[in-house]
């Protein structure tokens, strides 16, 4: 995720602090450690793993928001999902699409070994071809977007109806190592919208974290 800011190298959070923060943080199961391992072994790009804090803080977000219905974009090996599935009450439920099936088939052979793998329902393709097949009125109590950051406004424009009143959107990779601020690529430019558009809407308030490459949280309004 190294890109050209204008602010020359960028790190958001300095390594020390996040070595701190994974070591006073809830760990991982021995399973999301695997998936840590598999992935960082075998991926081209490891660094799209959601990690330990992370998957703390959605675990967390989880509980507290009492979610029972999860969305989410981007499954890759499934770290995230389930990191979520772990905190989900027995009778909850994840939809999560992913369009690398190398990537979704990892995380399905994961999720298969866990005892809270059937939580989660592994689609496979492109994301806005799941959205549109849901039945109707389908409603979530938390989404979780990090997927290809070109779409985010478009998945952002998706995913805010389908939430429930009080529903929680959590957006990852908001600050792309600080490239928002400056943006040159087609990703920055893209995240930079992102950012914008959620910051302007109505119809939700947020805040943007500087947790990892940055979180944005946006609540839908009651």
């Amino acid at each position: 995720m190294t890109e050209s800011t204008g602010l020359g190298t960028v790190r958001i959070v300095p390594e020390i602090f996040e070595r701190y923060a994974k070591a006073h943080s809830a760990p991982p199961s021995p399973l999301l450690r695997e998936i840590e391992a598999h992935t960082i072994a075998h991926c081209a790009e490891p660094e799209m793993m959601t990690g330990s804090v992370v998957g703390a803080f959605l675990a967390m977000l989880v509980r507290l928001t009492g979610a029972r219905r999860v969305l989410e974009i981007g499954l890759f090996t499934g770290y995230s999902a389930l990191s979520m599935a772990e905190a989900l009450p027995a009778d909850g439920e994840i939809v999560s699409c992913e369009i690398d099936p190398e990537a979704a088939a990892a995380a399905q052979a994961f999720l298969d070994r866990s005892n809270h793998g059937g939580k989660v329902a592994v689609k496979r393709g492109p994301a806005l071809e799941t959205l549109g097949a849901l039945p109707p009125g389908s409603r979530f109590d938390l989404a979780f977007l990090d997927a290809d950051k070109e779409s985010y406004v478009t998945y952002y424009e998706k995913i805010v109806p389908l939430l429930r009143p009080g529903g929680l959107l959590v957006a990852d990779d908001v600050l792309w190592k600080g490239s928002v601020i400056f943006p040159r690529s087609a990703k920055a430019r893209a995240l930079a919208r992102f950012n914008r558009v959620v910051h302007d809407d109505p119809r939700v308030e947020c805040v943007m974290l500087t947790l990892r490459d940055g979180i944005t949280l946006a609540r839908k309004r009651t």
